[in-house]
């Protein structure tokens, strides 16, 4: 039999966990995702320069550069000045002198743009842009859009021909099977194309859904793909078992390509890909789902090829760039990374500095620009050695870093 004393300390323990269960408070939800709380929220840009000083001792100036971008998403370097930027709503639009072209691109094909940028359910639209290799000679432009389909949509790869003002020729020349979501591509230093294709599938090698790409520059696929001849396989597939993928790199001294993608509710990546191998998405991550419990039983990567980087919580990755150039020479050699927001909060875009070893193993990790209050799409280093920014806003902006002094 109890004590009195016993049974009081039992029901008091009982009455404190039912307390703590009671507590917690019920989060509406939208298709399985946690609806985002409004408490803040991007804020205008400031009108002058902002200094910030940083880890490194490395001061720095950021300059609202452009500004009046939709939804901007990739960019693309001209050279002897200039940049294309592409707007998810569908535009290409040009930057010259630092001045934005009012009138957009002619010549891009119609892409599907739904949603306001960064909910459950949004479509992208027009994505990803790069420039041939040999670009001063073949005047080639790709880029990645959401493609419109009798029955729905698909990811296409398209390429055209810059005039000076205008594409020409633009055709597509890879529509993926049941591909959705988001999509970057880079050109290896064979000149091979890589492009990332987001969407399910993701463990299905019949599916280009989930797995990033490699490709010839006409879309045919290269001889040497680890898949070709396989049975049940696409042969464009490079890699497979990622999630939805938006960023993109080729490392400027090893060649290797390195990709970013986001986790659920963490479990954000950097990977370098290898031919052929699997990164196991959805069966492994270091995430938890929208709803809470972990994604894997275990949190991991058992069996599949692991991260060089991994962020909990997420900060909804996106965008990617080494940087090789002097002006900002206490940052020579690191990795830049675009973070939409953090911790599945709105209003907490950043930017993400990493350093790493001569083995690319993760030293020290470093947040910039997040007093800003923008999603952060894409980062790239520009021909004069300066980094330029992308912010995923209604009234997007390409933002310039550059030395304070």
């Amino acid at each position: 039999m109890h004590s009195p004393r016993s049974v009081f300390i039992l029901i008091a323990a009982f009455c404190l966990m039912s307390l703590a269960v009671l507590a917690q408070q019920q989060v509406p939800f939208q298709g399985g995702i946690p609806l985002a709380p409004s408490g803040l929220g991007p804020r205008a840009l400031p009108d002058a320069p902002v200094l910030f000083d940083t880890a490194e001792g490395q001061d720095i100036r950021v300059v609202v550069y452009v500004q009046g971008l939709r939804f901007p998403f990739g960019m693309a370097f001209l050279p002897g000045g200039g940049m294309l930027v592409t707007e998810r709503t569908g535009n290409l639009r040009i930057v010259r002198d630092g001045v934005l072209d009012p009138e957009p691109v002619a010549g891009v094909p119609d892409s599907v743009y739904r949603g306001t940028s960064g909910l459950p359910g949004a479509v992208h639209g027009l994505m990803d842009i790069a420039l041939h290799p040999e670009f001063a000679s073949n005047q080639s432009v790709y880029f990645t859009y959401t493609k419109p389909l009798a029955d729905g949509t698909t990811i296409a790869l398209a390429r055209g021909r810059w005039n000076g003002t205008r594409l020409t020729d633009t055709a597509d020349v890879l529509v993926t099977e049941g591909g959705g979501g988001a999509s970057r591509i880079a050109f290896g230093q064979d000149g091979t194309l890589f492009m990332t294709v987001g969407g399910g599938g993701s463990q299905d090698p019949g599916r280009h859904g989930g797995k990033v790409l490699r490709l010839r520059d006409d879309g045919t696929v290269p001889n040497d793909n680890p898949f070709v001849g396989r049975d049940g396989y696409r042969p464009e597939i490079y890699s497979m078992g990622h999630r939805t993928s938006l960023g993109l790199a080729i490392h400027p001294a090893t060649g290797d390509l390195w990709q970013n993608e986001n986790g659920p509710n963490g479990g954000d990546e950097i990977n370098i890909i290898r031919p052929g191998l699997n990164y196991g998405w959805p069966e492994v991550s270091y995430g938890r789902t929208y709803q809470g419990p972990w994604q894997s039983e275990i949190p991991g990567h058992s069996g599949y090829e692991p991260p060089v980087v991994y962020w909990m919580p997420s900060i909804a990755v996106s965008g990617m760039a080494f940087y090789t150039g002097d002006r900002l020479a206490k940052w020579k050699g690191d990795v830049f990374v675009g973070g939409l927001r953090y911790g599945e909060i709105p209003g907490t875009g950043r930017l993400d500095r990493i350093l790493f070893n001569e083995n690319m193993e993760e030293l020290r990790r470093e947040t910039l620009l997040s007093g800003l209050r923008q999603r952060i799409r894409d980062v790239r280093m520009g021909p004069d050695e300066l980094l330029y920014v992308l912010t995923d806003e209604e009234n997007g902006a390409i933002l310039r870093i550059e030395p304070a002094g």
